[in-house]
């Protein structure tokens, strides 16, 4: 992954050497920061001012001292959006502030958004907050069950959403009580996402991924601290059925980081264009509902291999490992025959999983699908203690230094189509 860090620096010296070239203050444009009246058009007009389309100049947009509330931001390429510490941008309550995309109706345009851009940062040790609570409620009224927009004909907001975009950087921010998802990525190129905290409330707030790239690589999040209702991190590749087009999640590296609540760490299952290239290092899991989470379905996958987590410590984590073929749910042993294959056949190969240690687990579990069991999954220096032993059905599993301690019954569960080798 030294090739991605080495690009990030390199832009980001670029950036930083241009940030004194023009400073935007929203007051100057008539921002209140008193909490309650809409700043909208004041911060709109800094940005708007400080990197003008098309200027090549870089412009960085200061919001300090109070609370601005806003509708959805439309952000520029060469663009700071700097939030101090102590102040915070909160998102509108009113719903008709958030209209439906037209490229994509199943969600709202964001709080933050941008398409087509070029060298965004934003940073500063400040807040984002979503005002989530308006939206949540909305959710839970018209939810439907499997829907998989989580929205059922009642679109929302994410916080952030950046479409078809180039070198982005985000540090020393929070985001918090996000409408749905907070981080949200489509087909972009080059995110670097470090010393982050999300926050929405495990309970109450559905939908609220903490970090959702779909379809974009060249990938670094560090040092991030999630607490939320749903993945953590979740890379998707396209919904077939639902998106037009699709592209692989491709070279992503993540590291260092904290994951309190929520679904763990999720690829999938959304992967109609496949991901490939993933690296997941030194990561802290507690109380989430899965750990390692690697998720899909017949008509909803692809290709989906080289994938590579280690030293992974989860604490009351349910599924310490979840990699399933059969998402959201397996059939009973033996009452599921090979179906023929097509594009969006899931096909999982070339995973490894090494120091890996979880206690106060449920029920880990590793289920392929028999047309294209997992293939070529090492399990290296696992040690998992829990209520269950790890099933593992239609996938072909290397063993080296694996231990699991269930409360009862056996430590490995084979079913149909189990091939484990141990070393």
């Amino acid at each position: 992954m030294r090739p991605i860090a080495t690009s990030f620096l390199a832009v980001a010296l670029l950036v930083s050497a241009a940030h004194a070239q023009n400073t935007c203050d929203p007051h100057t444009y008539g921002a209140k920061a008193d909490g309650k009246t809409k700043d909208t058009a004041a911060i709109q007009k800094a940005i708007d001012t400080c990197a003008p389309e098309g200027s090549g100049k870089h412009g960085t947009v200061v919001l300090k001292g109070g609370t601005f509330v806003s509708a959805p931001l439309t952000l520029r390429s060469n663009l700071t959006l700097s939030i101090a510490e102590g102040a915070k941008l909160l998102g509108s309550r009113d719903l008709d502030d958030y209209p439906i995309r037209e490229d994509a109706k199943w969600r709202r345009v964001a709080l933050i958004h941008a398409d087509h851009v070029t060298n965004l940062h934003i940073t500063g040790g400040g807040v984002i907050d979503g005002s989530g609570d308006v939206f949540w409620e909305m959710a839970r009224t018209h939810r439907v069950v499997g829907d998989t927009s989580g929205s059922s004909g009642w679109p929302r907001p994410m916080l952030l959403d950046i479409t078809e975009s180039q070198h982005l950087t985000f540090d020393h921010i929070t985001l918090q009580n996000s409408p749905m998802y907070n981080f949200t990525f489509f087909f972009c190129d080059g995110i670097k996402i470090d010393h982050a905290i999300i926050r929405n409330p495990a309970k109450t707030g559905p939908n609220t991924d903490g970090i959702d790239p779909f379809s974009s690589k060249n990938i670094e999040i560090s040092n991030v601290d999630i607490d939320t209702g749903d993945d953590d991190i979740a890379l998707k590749s396209g919904l077939p059925g639902r998106d037009d087009k699709f592209a692989p999640v491709e070279h992503v590296y993540i590291h260092d980081s904290v994951f309190r609540h929520g679904h763990g760490l999720s690829i999938g299952s959304e992967l109609g264009g496949g991901i490939n290239d993933v690296r997941v290092e030194n990561i802290v899991m507690e109380n989430t509902d899965a750990g390692v989470r690697i998720k899909s379905n017949r008509g909803r996958g692809n290709d989906i291999h080289d994938l590579h987590y280690k030293n992974i410590r989860m604490t009351g984590v349910g599924q310490p490992i979840q990699i399933t073929e059969y998402y959201p749910k397996a059939p009973e042993p033996g009452t599921d025959t090979a179906k023929p294959m097509d594009e969006h056949t899931p096909r999982f190969h070339d995973i490894t999983l090494e120091d890996i240690t979880a206690t106060g687990a449920k029920d880990p579990l590793i289920t392929g699908i028999p047309e294209y069991p997992v293939r070529n999954l090492l399990l290296k220096n696992v040690s998992i203690q829990g209520e269950k032993g790890l099933v593992i059905r239609n996938a072909e599993v290397t063993m080296q230094n694996v231990t699991i301690k269930p409360a009862s019954g056996d430590a490995i569960l084979r079913q149909e189509g189990a091939v484990i080798v141990t070393k």
